[in-house]
């Protein structure tokens, strides 16, 4: 049975199978799952406790996100030893302070980071491990708020002291447990660019504005924010789906 949801008040469709049109997850998961072959080992950076695959209520959105069983190994990593608990992942790694992944050199061919970009305190140590264990020709596939979006807009704008209540009031059904500092250092195409130099890696990236997320369980916030999406132009649209693929040698 699917669970009532003010969302449906605006998108009708999700009476039927769960999801709207503009579902961000399917959206980005789609993608993701058409790069996908048999032999790929994945990399699931930030992998933690595996949430969507244990909390999210609707079906066919937890069996497109799993990528578990589609791909020859994927490997969680995290740097909360809760990693080892994710019922998705066939390996796991926790993650020391120093961010080094006990992986070999080009022996990834798909790394997989869901809401965890905005996070990274020191993406310069993520970047180059990154690009030493991918494969050439593999790809990077991160979902992540835009740095120009409202979203991280607004969390940059809350005091520390106030964000985690105020996260979980705008969010309903957001667990406490699953709310972390964000530095939005690696949410821009620059930085990306910065990061991922062009000479090395193809960027296919775009933006993206899915059902509000954000809304206090109120119609009128809901509302507002479905406005802000249709008139924002694509360099303020609220999330950022990254593909880059390093370049064959």
């Amino acid at each position: 049975m699917i669970r009532p949801d003010i969302s449906a008040n605006f998108f009708p469709e999700i009476n039927a199978g769960g999801f709207s049109r503009l579902d961000g997850t399917i959206q980005f998961y789609q993608r993701v799952n058409s790069i996908l072959h048999p032999d790929a080992v994945v990399l699931d950076y930030g992998a933690g406790r595996g949430a969507p695959h244990l909390d999210d209520p609707v079906p066919f959105r937890r069996q497109l996100s799993r990528i578990q069983g589609k791909v020859r190994k994927v490997i969680g990593a995290d740097i909360d030893p809760i990693v080892t608990t994710n019922p998705a992942i066939d390996e796991a790694i926790v993650l020391d302070n120093l961010g080094q992944l006990p992986l070999e050199d080009r022996s990834v061919d798909i790394i997989l980071s869901d809401h965890v970009f905005e996070h990274l305190e020191d993406p310069a140590i993520v970047a180059r491990e990154f690009d030493r264990i991918l494969v050439p020709g593999g790809w990077i596939c991160a979902r992540t708020p835009n740095r120009f979006g409202y979203i991280a807009f607004l969390n940059r704008a809350i005091p520390e002291a106030f964000r985690l209540r105020t996260v979980g009031m705008a969010q309903p059904g957001r667990k406490e447990h699953d709310i972390f500092p964000a530095f939005y250092r690696l949410n821009s195409p620059s930085a990306l660019r910065q990061h991922f130099d062009p000479a090395r890696y193809d960027h296919f990236s775009h933006t993206w504005d899915s059902e509000p997320a954000y809304h206090f369980s109120s119609s009128v916030f809901y509302g507002l924010f479905l406005v802000a999406h249709a008139i924002s132009p694509p360099p303020l649209k609220a999330m950022y789906h990254i593909f880059l693929r390093k370049k064959p040698v």
